[in-house]
């Protein structure tokens, strides 16, 4: 793992509830966390700079906020207007029509966001305009130009602070589009506008018209706060690259954020699978299954032959989709806050609620009442009550305790916290596995990669029920996310939509697709240097569903290159779904360019090895429930441990941010790295 250790980087990634910062100065990694001010976000973005010494020395400073999504999830938007074609005003309550499995047999079920919930942009607020363009670009229906100043005319009045327009086929001739945004400074003045030929020239309405609603909001919600973050950096002296992370956990310059500020929505998730994939490859591990287990939920994701799975699109929320490249991440409700209730039939159920911060565990002795998977490793003797996130939360094990005896079933009390601990453990164990088989990956030829707060406390005992290779907990394992953003390289990316079959007579037109792609992105690029990467979304003629990231040649596309991206598509297609028809013809859907700029990324220092000395643990603690008996286990503080130590289960890691349950039957051994490597002891067939 080698980079260029003369040099401070920072990076800081905005949770809800707490801000993780890191700095690397001189190869040594510092980090802090510091509480979330809901009010103004850059303050404790700035705080956490200032505790970790941010100067003119440091060359970069790495953002990745929540702060956008948080804005969606709880409403708290700016007023905005959207403009589509007449006709098409409800497009976005009527999103793709799909249901959640759980809601298939619901009749109460509604969109989070459609009319009859909580909208994004009320119904009297999206107005249609008269114009009509066809998907082959032409002008069926000129723009109505009156109609269009008499429909802004109506939100003037309204108070909107910003627009959306997205009309149809607008990716296929853009110019109804461009004339309207002409119309609506004229109105408006200068309100931000996003258009969605610009936006995300992509086929599919829905998807379109969404990304460019939530590309209007995040306009208006990170101009003032990149603003006054830029200004607050520059008082403390930073003068260097301030960077974004977009959801793909990519870095975009902040002089360039604005122009697509969709992009960078959210990243957290994305940033730790990408810290997973460069901490891989230093110690030669490139398949890799994510998982960041945090208060109230799991993001797991995969990494094959050392690159993150990816996807085109994802979602903020059921069917509020966005046209953005993201990595591919899944969420389940199973976290460190996951409720411990009693089902239907008297058994024990974890989660997907959580306690969150608020009122939190039982143990914080805040106002929670029920137990949560936090209690029951009190309980259990994993988490020291003195010492919990770096001693600034005291836990309370007499309330754990109480609330356990206060959940109303038949169980012992040893029994319902020993039955908690099985089912919080299973339920990871379960998401771990069915992200696995979704992605066509064998857990056996992966190593589980454990991070957050509470992924190396609960995740080395799904070793065996996930069937993984081995459990991995990196260093700092409480901020690895962060790390993520340390990990990463500038990233610029553009994509268009256009129907077409591959074939030597297509030939002309994907090239020149490609070429003022490249072309436009060398502009936003500048004089660096560049490493282009090509790819497309295809079909075989006659599906309704895309094969995405299918790699295109560099070069001149003509009819080789043409054969070359065919075959291409046959072997992802193959790959994803394991079976391959080349008689049947191609048709490409989207093209894309990313163009990257190698950047600086973080190191890990090496450790010692351990001469002569025996490793001696620092404490012994006890653990029940677990056990028939209660069992006397060693513990050790992580920042003892040399590379080659060998510690046996069970036993007790700890660190600043972080617990490691080493469980009965395992063997932990201690990387070049730090990182600590848990496999089985004794070999098994899982053939």
């Amino acid at each position: 793992m080698t980079a260029n250790q003369n040099s401070s980087m920072f990076a800081v990634d905005v949770g809800g509830t707490f801000t993780d910062v890191v700095a690397v100065t001189n190869g040594n990694i510092e980090t802090a966390k510091i509480s979330t001010n809901y009010g103004a976000v850059y303050d404790s973005v700035l705080e956490g700079a200032r505790t970790l010494g941010l100067d003119d020395a440091a060359r970069v400073f790495n953002h990745a906020s929540t702060h956008g999504l948080n804005a969606v999830i709880t409403r708290n938007l700016p007023k905005i207007g959207v403009l589509v074609t007449e006709g098409h005003r409800d497009i976005l309550d009527h999103g793709t029509v799909g249901r959640p499995g759980s809601a298939t047999l619901d009749p109460t079920w509604r969109r989070s966001f459609g009319d009859a919930s909580r909208p994004l942009v009320e119904r009297y607020l999206r107005r249609g305009i008269k114009e009509r363009i066809t998907a082959s670009g032409e002008v069926l229906f000129p723009l109505d130009e009156e109609q269009a100043r008499a429909e802004l005319a109506v939100l003037a009045r309204c108070g909107v602070q910003g627009v959306a327009i997205g009309l149809m086929h607008a990716y296929a001739n853009d110019a109804h589009e461009v004339r309207l945004r002409e119309l609506v400074h004229e109105v408006l003045g200068d309100v931000p506008v996003s258009v969605s030929s610009a936006v995300s020239p992509l086929a599919q309405e829905y998807a379109r018209l969404s990304t460019t609603v939530i590309d209007t909001f995040m306009k208006l919600i990170f101009t003032d706060y990149i603003a006054s973050l830029e200004q607050g950096l520059e008082k403390e002296g930073f003068t260097g690259q301030l960077n974004f992370a977009d959801c793909a956990a990519t870095l975009v310059p902040s002089t360039n954020a604005m122009e697509q500020p969709f992009r960078i929505v959210f990243a957290g998730p994305a940033a730790g699978t990408v810290a997973s994939a460069h901490f891989g490859a230093g110690i030669g591990e490139h398949n890799l299954l994510c998982a960041d287990v945090g208060g109230t939920s799991c993001d797991i994701s995969l990494v094959r032959n050392g690159e993150p799975s990816l996807r085109s699109t994802f979602e903020l929320e059921h069917d509020l989709v966005v046209n953005a490249l993201a990595s591919d991440v899944t969420a389940i409700g199973a976290g460190g806050g996951s409720l411990v209730t009693i089902g239907l039939a008297g058994e024990i159920v974890v989660g997907p609620g959580s306690a969150g911060s608020t009122p939190g565990p039982a143990c914080y002795g805040k106002g929670g009442i029920q137990p949560t998977t936090t209690d029951t490793c009190l309980m259990i003797g994993i988490i020291d009550p003195g010492t919990f996130a770096d001693g600034k939360i005291d836990l309370d094990a007499d309330l754990s305790r109480k609330a356990f005896e206060a959940l109303e079933c038949t169980f012992t009390l040893e029994e319902r916290v020993r039955h908690a601990y099985e089912m919080g453990v299973n339920n990871l164990a379960e998401g771990i596995f069915n992200v696995a088989i979704k992605n066509g990956a064998d857990p056996r030829e992966f190593s589980l990669v454990a991070y957050g707060a509470a992924g190396p406390m609960l995740l080395p005992a799904t070793l065996d029920l996930i069937k993984a290779k081995q459990v991995v907990v990196p260093p700092h394992p409480g901020l690895f996310s962060a790390l993520g953003l340390l990990s990463t390289e500038q990233t610029f990316a553009t994509s268009r939509s256009a129907y077409t079959m591959l074939s030597a007579d297509s030939a002309s037109s994907i090239d020149r697709t490609f070429t003022e792609m490249e072309e436009s992105l060398r502009a936003s690029v500048g004089d660096q240097d560049v490493v282009f990467t090509r790819s497309f979304d295809g079909r075989l003629a006659g599906q309704t569903w895309d094969t995405a990231f299918v790699a295109v040649p560099d070069g001149t596309i003509d009819e080789a290159g043409i054969a070359q991206m065919v075959a291409n598509f046959h072997d992802a297609y193959q790959q994803n779904t394991g079976i391959r028809f080349d008689a049947l013809p191609v048709e490409g859907i989207t093209y894309g360019v990313q163009a990257r700029v190698p950047s600086q990324k973080v190191s890990y220092p090496t450790l010692p090895t351990r001469d002569g000395e025996p490793l001696i643990p620092c404490a012994r603690t006890q653990m029940r429930y677990l056990y028939d008996e209660p069992r006397d286990v060693p513990v050790y503080n992580r920042s003892d441990l040399l590379a080659g130590d060998r510690i046996e289960g069970p036993a007790i890691v700890r660190e600043r941010l972080s617990t490691t349950h080493l469980c009965d039957n395992q063997l932990l051994t201690v990387g070049n790295y730090g990182e600590l490597v848990i496999t089985r002891l004794g070999e098994k067939d899982f053939a």
